[in-house]
């Protein structure tokens, strides 16, 4: 993804509590791929993310694939198979994956010049690792009305990456 920070051939790990912006910030990744021309796909284990979330995020969805319901034994195997044709695979992974897939996959993603994202918990290396913290909401500015912007802290990690704070990164909700 260049132009987005990541260095093609790497793997980016994210993770973070429920609730605190790892399914958003996720897809923001899929979406600086998206805008830049690059196809993304998403393997969600457990069925549970959707188009329409990736959509409002700013996905283009006609480069975008979603891959449901994979069994955990065929995991490594599914991801692997979707390195050797696509940009970026953004991968949840399952907490039993083990050490030696998990090294397997990082040298495919080098092989194939693809990113992994990696989605939880990450047995292996990374270039970067970004834990989102936590999210905070404002008040809207004028009138009444639902919430106004979304606050993510997300931490930042790896190779190149000079020790700071927390970076606050805001994303406006319509």
């Amino acid at each position: 993804m260049p132009g987005a920070g990541i260095v093609r051939g790497s793997v980016v790990v994210v993770d973070g509590a429920p609730g605190c912006g790892v399914t958003s910030l996720t897809f923001e990744l899929a979406a600086a791929a998206t805008r830049l021309g690059e196809w993304a796909v998403v393997v969600d284990p457990q069925g549970t993310l959707g188009g329409l979330a990736a959509g409002e995020v700013g996905v283009a969805l006609e480069r975008f694939a979603l891959v449901r319901d994979v069994p955990v034994a065929r995991w490594a195997t599914v991801v692997a198979a979707l390195l050797d044709g696509l940009s970026v695979v953004i991968a949840a992974v399952p907490r039993s994956v083990r050490a030696g897939d998990a090294h397997r996959l990082v040298a495919r993603a080098r092989e194939r010049d693809a990113v992994l994202v990696a989605v939880g918990p990450w047995p292996a290396q990374a270039a970067l690792r970004l834990r989102a913290e936590a999210v905070t909401w404002s008040a809207p500015d004028h009138g009444p009305g639902l919430l106004g912007e979304r606050t993510a802290r997300v931490t930042v990690t790896g190779r190149g990456v000079a020790p700071q704070a927390p970076a606050e990164v805001l994303a406006r909700v319509g």
